[in-house]
Formats: C-alpha cells, structure tokens, sequence
C-alpha cells in the first residue's frame, strides 16, 4: 500500500534513466543471454534507456572493468548486473561488486530472498543478490535466472529504481 508521502517520493521520479545491464556468465553470449534480454526488455517497456548492455565471464577484473566503465559514463545512472550470485566455486560476481558499494542497500537482498523463499522454498538462502551505491549509480546485482530476473525487476527494481535514481540526485 503506497502512503501519500510514498506517492509525493515517487512523483519527483525522473522521467528518463540510462540504465546498463550486463550479463556476468562463462556459458552465455549476447545471442543466448535470455536473462539479460528480459532485464532490458522490462527496463525498456517501463520507458528507461538501456544505454551499455555487456556479457562478461563471472570474473572480478571484467566485471570491475565493466562497472568502473558504467559510473564513468554520464548517461548511466542505474547498473543492473545478473548472473554470478550464487555460492559455487566460479560465482565471484558478489565479491566483486561488494568491494565497490559504497553504500548497502542490505533491504533489497532481504526481501529478495523473502521472495525467492516464498516461490521457490529453503533454497533461497544460496542468493547473494545485493544492491548498492556506487559513485553515485545504483547497482543491484541479481542471480542470472530468468525466474530470479523477472521477480526481482517486476517486485523490487521497476517499482523502486526512478525513486532511488531520484534520491540520489539529491
């Protein structure tokens, strides 16, 4: 339920973000990156600009490089990362993109994972998806399902992202 003062918060949205998404995979390439395609069609469908969109393997030099890459662009505001989140000996990408948050948004991995428990039961907790402030660019780094996309796009980031991008203009 939105309160008054939810809905004021939101109404000072900006209407256009520049978004990047990228892909952080050792299998998956732009043609069969379906998880990565979902993100920038939702973010496309709501209005947003998917302005650098990059598939990386699940390693810390790339995915930094690419990060780095996303807050030196000014037409960026918004970074939204999938793939890599998990716990097997390859899955580096929350390592990576902790080092760098400058400020946790530790609300959004929890009811993430609320969410994900609530579909998919106990195994829930192998999710490392985080979200944060880096350089003053929102990044949330999601697991590289396309369930795990969709919910985390259609629940938290869609209905959140013009209001965070909006509050860190501030």
């Amino acid at each position: 339920m939105t309160t008054p003062t939810q809905h004021e918060h939101k109404s000072h949205a900006p209407d256009s973000i520049g978004c990047m998404v990228m892909t952080c995979s050792d299998t998956r390439t732009p043609e069969t990156d379906t998880s990565g395609q979902l993100i920038q069609k939702l973010l496309k469908d709501q209005g947003y600009n998917v302005a650098l969109y990059h598939v990386v393997k699940d390693e810390p030099a790339q995915i930094l490089f690419r990060i780095a890459q996303g807050t030196a662009n000014n037409a960026i505001q918004a970074i939204i990362i999938n793939g890599g989140t998990g716990i097997s000996r390859r899955d580096s990408t929350f390592e990576a993109v902790d080092a760098m948050l400058e400020k946790r948004l530790s609300g959004f991995g929890e009811i993430f994972r609320l969410l994900t428990y609530q579909e998919i039961g106990s195994s829930a907790i192998m999710s490392r998806a985080t979200a944060g402030i880096v350089k003053g660019r929102i990044l949330f780094s999601i697991p590289g399902s396309e369930n795990a996309v969709r919910l985390a796009m259609q629940k938290l980031i869609l209905p959140e992202l013009g209001h965070l991008v909006g509050e860190l203009a501030k």
